[in-house]
């Protein structure tokens, strides 16, 4: 989108002397020269086709026009200012940034997350989600938690599940189509999560159901979409055990088989390697390991 725009510095020149009503005080504000800033506001009013200041000569008055414009003019700047301040105003050294799939960012860490809040007051966290799994950016994100079976380059990783697979969909849809034995899910529409290594092909060949297509059905780009599908009775969804538990619990899912297959992937905890760590990352990752290691014992 192009955005019809003066250049910011006219703006800020003429925001500045409306304020002071004089050139003089807007150039020592802003550290530029009289002649500039007045250089700045000709050329606004040039572009804007609009006089904005009435000139005495000692002192500046806005016409209508400049009233009118005014406060537009601060009010983006206000709001730029606060954006900025959200994003960027010191928060980058006080927060400790995490970055995780937004399956495991819902279905396992926010139900887990309050305790580390409640027991560390004083601690920030920010959560930020990904979808797939791209590369470590330590400009943008502190500790990082991606899924797979390891191997990353120039980080420590730290496993926290133990993923077990098993076939989940609405307790209704049995009622419109069998799923009495595994070969009955050729008559159903199989869900796929893109960026899974491990997937149907292999419950499958586990339960011994050749007659079904483990490559039929629908590809998605994330679980979270895929358990809502499996919901709405829309296929049978894949679950792995660390982010379909809550669904399972919730009764908005159920296995139709009592088959769950182990698999290697699962979620890792990454520590960048060859720079310092924030001051927090060391308190976050024990609790968060403590907490894999209370969730494997209970699961």
């Amino acid at each position: 989108m192009q955005l019809d725009l003066p250049p910011l510095i006219w703006l800020r020149a003429f925001e500045a002397a409306a304020r002071h009503l004089s050139f003089t005080d807007a150039a020592k504000e802003l550290n530029l020269t009289q002649a500039a800033i007045s250089k700045h506001v000709k050329s606004l009013e040039l572009s804007l086709r609009h006089q904005l200041f009435i000139r005495h000569p000692r002192s500046l008055q806005l016409t209508k026009t400049g009233e009118a414009y005014l406060p537009k003019v601060r009010d983006a700047f206000e709001r730029l200012a606060i954006g900025t301040r959200e994003v960027f105003g010191g928060r980058r050294a006080k927060e400790l940034t995490v970055r995780c799939a937004v399956s495991f960012a819902v279905n396992w860490l926010a139900p887990r997350l309050p305790e580390f809040l409640d027991c560390n007051p004083d601690k920030n966290v920010r959560i930020i989600s990904s979808v797939w799994n791209d590369a470590f950016d330590t400009d943008v994100f502190d500790l990082d938690i991606q899924y797979g079976t390891g191997g990353w380059s120039n980080v420590r990783s730290h496993r926290l599940t133990w993923e077990t697979i098993t076939p989940l969909c609405a307790p209704g849809l049995v009622d419109k189509r069998p799923l009495k034995r595994p070969d009955d899910l050729r008559e159903h529409r199989l869900l796929h999560v893109l960026g899974y290594q491990e997937g149907w092909g292999i419950w499958l060949n586990a339960a011994e159901a050749k007659t079904v297509d483990p490559g039929q059905g629908l590809q998605l780009d994330t679980s979270l979409t895929a358990f809502e599908i499996a919901a709405e009775g829309g296929g049978v969804a894949l679950g792995r055990l660390s982010v379909a538990n809550r669904e399972r619990k919730s009764g908005r899912l159920f296995a139709p088989f009592d088959l769950e297959v182990p698999i290697d992937e699962a979620f890792h905890l990454l520590e960048p390697l060859g720079r310092g760590l924030h001051p927090d990352a060391a308190l976050f990752v024990d609790w968060l390991l403590d907490a894999a290691v209370r969730d494997r014992v209970t699961m």
